[in-house]
């Protein structure tokens, strides 16, 4: 599965209802649906592009002026996925960066411009659960790469005016590694 669709919203109780008719208008499967914090609820679909993108288009009439943000990527880049659900299997202890965005969306499709840009491995992509809504996307490789890579992302945010910050972090502690990975 590469491609994916997602719908962020201002409240729980709209959430659960884009949530019903996005499954409900196409053939699409739920990768993960929810509340997060402060009472977002964000829902996130796979399947095949057009019908991601009808699903989408759905939740963004069913959720009138509720809706936060929204995106279909027909081509998510290597290894977002398992960054998003926390099953990123990262050894490598090279360089840090960070883009802290205000939206989930805004974090996946960081995460997304990332591995296009440089050859960097992503650590976790955290969709504003526990985080006051806020979300981020982590990554390690050379300095260079996480420096274009964290630009990429962040340009994509700051385009968008939800970017929070970026950090990069040449050669962190051994204790900081241990607190990410």
């Amino acid at each position: 599965m590469n491609a994916i669709g997602l719908v962020e919203v201002k409240n729980v109780s709209k959430g659960v209802r884009v949530t019903d008719e996005m499954l409900k208008s196409a053939g699409v499967f739920l990768i993960q649906s929810g509340a997060v914090c402060p009472g977002k609820f964000v829902t996130i679909v796979g399947g095949n592009l057009s019908e991601i993108q009808a699903a989408v288009d759905r939740a963004v009439l069913v959720s009138e002026d509720a809706l936060i943000d929204k995106f279909v990527i027909g081509n998510l880049g290597d290894k977002v996925f398992e960054a998003m659900c926390g099953t990123a299997n990262t050894t490598e202890r090279k360089a840090f960066g960070i883009v802290e965005t205000f939206t989930a969306a805004s974090a996946i499709l960081a995460a997304d411009a990332a591995v296009k840009a440089a050859n960097i491995s992503l650590i976790e992509v955290r969709v504003a659960r526990g985080m006051g809504g806020k979300c981020f996307t982590t990554m390690t490789g050379e300095v260079a790469d996480v420096k274009a890579a964290v630009e990429a992302g962040a340009k994509l945010a700051a385009d968008e005016g939800v970017l929070i910050n970026t950090e990069v972090i040449a050669n962190p502690h051994p204790e900081l590694w241990e607190a990410v990975l």
